[in-house]
C-alpha cells in the first residue's frame, strides 16, 4: 500500500523500518494505551522477521510519514482471515486465499478490515493529523473492497473516540475491566464499526482540533 496526500504518506513497513518499529515498540509512553506501559521489550530482528508474513490480503504493518520523516504506524488485518487461523501466519498462501472465497456454507463473505494507528514522535501529536490519515486509509480500505472496518480503543482514550465518532464509526459495546495491562490493572475498552454508507471523510478532511490518536492494531 502507498497513499500519498499532501505532506502525509501511509505506505508498507519493510524490513528497512525494523528498527524504528521496535525502538517505538519498547517506549513504555508510546505503548501505554495498547497495555504495554513497559514496552514489548522486542528487537529489530524479530519485527523484521514478522514483516515478512505482511501480505496484501491478510495483514500489513504501515509506516506514517510526514514529510517524508517516520512519526507513527497504522495497520490493517482482515479479520475473517485471521481469525479463521488462516495460513497468513505459516506463509501457505493459497490456502489463506482459498479461505476468502466463502463461508462453509458457500455464502460469499463480506470483508472486514481490523485497523490500527499510533502517532509515535511527540513532536507529530496534537498537530490535526489523525483524522486525515485515517481518512486516508479508511478510504483506500473502501477501494479495495472492504464491507466494513472495525477498531477498537481504551476507554479512557476519549479523543479517539471523538475522532472516530466524527467520522461515522458506530460505537458497538464498551467492554469494562474485560482485560488487564501489563502491570495488571483492569482496562476497559470501546468497540467500534464503519460501514461505506456512515463514512464522513474524505483525505482532504484537516477540520477538527482532535484529531491525534494513539491506538494499536
Amino acid at each position: 500500500m502507498y497513499i500519498h496526500n499532501s505532506n502525509l504518506t501511509i505506505r508498507d513497513a519493510t524490513s528497512d523500518d525494523a528498527v524504528q518499529l521496535a525502538e517505538w515498540w519498547n517506549d513504555g509512553e508510546v505503548m501505554a494505551h495498547a497495555g504495554f506501559p513497559l514496552g514489548l521489550g522486542t528487537t529489530a530482528e524479530k519485527v523484521a522477521e514478522s514483516l515478512k508474513l505482511d501480505r496484501d490480503d491478510t495483514r500489513r504493518r504501515l509506516i506514517i510519514e510526514v514529510d517524508s520523516v517516520r512519526v507513527g504506524e497504522m495497520s490493517y488485518r482482515r479479520v475473517d482471515a485471521a481469525e479463521s487461523n488462516t495460513a497468513a501466519d505459516a506463509g501457505n498462501s493459497d490456502k489463506a486465499s482459498d479461505l476468502y472465497a466463502a463461508r462453509n456454507d458457500g455464502t460469499p463473505l463480506a470483508p472486514t478490515a481490523e485497523i490500527g494507528i499510533k502517532i509515535c514522535d511527540p513532536a507529530s501529536q496534537n498537530r490535526g493529523i489523525g483524522k486525515r490519515l485515517l481518512c486516508m486509509l479508511i478510504s483506500e480500505l473502501f477501494r479495495m473492497g472492504y464491507k466494513k472496518i472495525i477498531l477498537d480503543t481504551n476507554l479512557n482514550n476519549t479523543r479517539a473516540q471523538h475522532v472516530y465518532e466524527r467520522l461515522g464509526f458506530r460505537r458497538l459495546r464498551v467492554n469494562v475491566d474485560s482485560w488487564r495491562d501489563q502491570l495488571g490493572r483492569l482496562q476497559s475498552s470501546v468497540d467500534y464499526e464503519l460501514r461505506p454508507s456512515d463514512f464522513t471523510g474524505v483525505a482532504s478532511d484537516v477540520t477538527g482540533a482532535a484529531s491525534d490518536v494513539a491506538d494499536t492494531d
